[in-house]
């Protein structure tokens, strides 16, 4: 697999590095873009890393500029990891609207034409890109966590519990926690997908966890959610996934916080939080 990355930029934070980067996708059959922050550490030391999903409308740019999360970062000593939400390019299909198609993956693999060919988001995160990162920067491949905010939240839930030998940890701000349950899910896994609701249970991570039987060996996950968030009632729904994880014994931190709403002075609010709260179980893999 290609491991050749080119810079678009890198500047000091905290004593280390924030870049930006791109690279030819093989499962996305095009460019991406991602950015990485590099804690300042030792030569030949390698250290945990956190991979960050977006949500909707949303490119690698949105948490590194907005999240605030470097100082907790470099301060813990890991690297977090942002990628673009979805494939980009002249030649990859798109429609009108924000909710689908460019800017909104949903971290699937998409099987429906048009979207199959490019549309490979899963695949593109546990497949391509956490090897990428392994080949290009000081990461310990046996300590990798993931979350993600709103849509990307949904990706981080649903790739944590079919990969939970790739990511130890997980946490989501406002996640989509069933795309069977919302109208932003439906409209996706419809188009992606098809109209067979049953395939869709692999991207809904409250059906993801009713499947996997005794959980309460697993590690705790941690979900933030604002009380003043306009898409709580219709699109995110977090109680669902509340029930799922109790009926197997999953544990669950489920903080539910007044007045805040969907965007990232929420997100900067809680990130020190959730980068301590993988860091943490990191640190005893």
């Amino acid at each position: 697999m290609n491991n050749i990355i080119t810079t678009v930029s890198e500047t000091r934070c905290f004593s280390g590095t924030v870049g930006y980067y791109q690279h030819q996708a093989k499962s996305t059959h095009c460019t991406m873009s991602f950015s990485v922050f590099v804690p300042k550490i030792l030569e030949g030391q390698k250290v945990p890393v956190i991979y960050y999903l977006s949500g909707l409308t949303c490119t690698e740019d949105n948490f590194t500029s907005k999240a605030g999360a470097y100082a907790a970062a470099a301060d813990s000593g890991c690297i977090i990891v942002a990628p673009d939400t979805s494939p980009r390019g002249d030649n990859v299909p798109d429609e009108d609207g924000w909710d689908f198609g460019k800017g909104a993956g949903f971290y699937v693999d998409a099987t429906q034409s048009p979207w199959d060919k490019n549309y490979q988001m899963s695949s593109y995160i546990t497949e391509e890109l956490i090897h990428l990162i392994s080949d290009n920067f000081p990461v310990d491949i046996s300590r990798q966590g993931i979350m993600g905010h709103s849509m990307g939240g949904h990706g981080a839930l649903t790739i944590y519990l079919k990969n939970q030998d790739l990511f130890k940890s997980v946490s989501a701000f406002s996640p989509i926690v069933s795309p069977l349950q919302c109208p932003w899910g439906n409209k996706a896994l419809s188009k992606y997908i098809g109209e067979d609701k049953s395939l869709w249970r692999n991207y809904d991570a409250c059906a993801l966890m009713s499947s996997l039987g005794d959980a309460t060996n697993r590690p705790e996950i941690l979900i933030d959610q604002g009380l003043a968030d306009p898409f709580l009632q219709e699109q995110l729904k977090p109680e669902l996934f509340a029930l799922a994880c109790s009926e197997v014994g999953q544990k669950l931190v489920l903080r539910k916080h007044s007045g805040y709403d969907h965007g990232y002075f929420f997100i900067q609010t809680f990130i020190n939080d959730h980068i301590s709260h993988h860091i943490n179980i990191l640190s005893d893999s």
